[in-house]
């Protein structure tokens, strides 16, 4: 990446698109402080939060442990059960990670990340390994998440109807620099389910 230039505003929801190894993700890494070779400088708000494609969930430890996971102090409980029943988790508390499916593991990841109380969220690519109805549900979450909590988010993906979808603006990455800005026009709140119904009822 060179010269690149990006600003995020608060509560602004923004999605950032591009190919393969365009540097996306990799951005999505200096933002989250994951990466620290860089030239340059970073602003970031110190209350930042990511979640990956990966929900990354230690396996030995129990769903509402994992929630916890990294927090300073000793928080207690009742943090994680108030975070998993925003996710609609709240039944698998006390579950081991293997016996979570994707869906139930990538909003495990999702209160884990906002336990944080993040003034920024960062999203890679959360909905890429879901099967597309699992997919629909997850992206709605993350929309009314974002509707109740404020803050402003990043979502790296390559899927441009999701990208419409989700944010407020939609950025295209390429050769590490941003190609193309646009903000979408369209009003809130966006129709997921009709766009993945309309769609079925095309085929065959």
């Amino acid at each position: 990446m060179d010269d690149l230039h990006l600003t995020l505003e608060r509560g602004e929801f923004v999605a950032l698109l591009g190919r393969s190894g365009c540097g996306k993700s990799t951005l999505l890494r200096i933002l989250a402080g994951l990466d620290r070779d860089i030239e340059g400088s970073v602003l970031v708000p110190r209350r930042k939060a990511v979640a990956f494609q990966a929900p990354r969930l230690m396996p030995w430890k129990k769903v509402w442990r994992n929630v916890l996971l990294g927090l300073p102090g000793k928080p207690g409980r009742p943090l994680a059960d108030e975070a998993l029943a925003e996710v609609g988790l709240t039944h698998r508390a006390d579950a081991w990670p293997r016996t979570l499916s994707g869906g139930e593991a990538q909003r495990a990841s999702l209160a884990r990340a906002l336990v944080r109380e993040p003034d920024l969220l960062l999203l890679d690519e959360p909905f890429g390994a879901l099967d597309a109805l699992t997919r629909i549900t997850a992206q709605r979450l993350v929309g009314e998440l974002w509707r109740r909590r404020g803050c402003a988010v990043l979502l790296v993906t390559h899927d441009v109807e999701e990208a419409l979808l989700l944010a407020d603006r939609v950025l295209v990455m390429d050769g590490g620099v941003i190609a193309h800005e646009t903000r979408v026009g369209l009003e809130r709140p966006r129709d997921i389910a009709g766009r993945e119904e309309g769609r079925a009822g095309g085929q065959g």
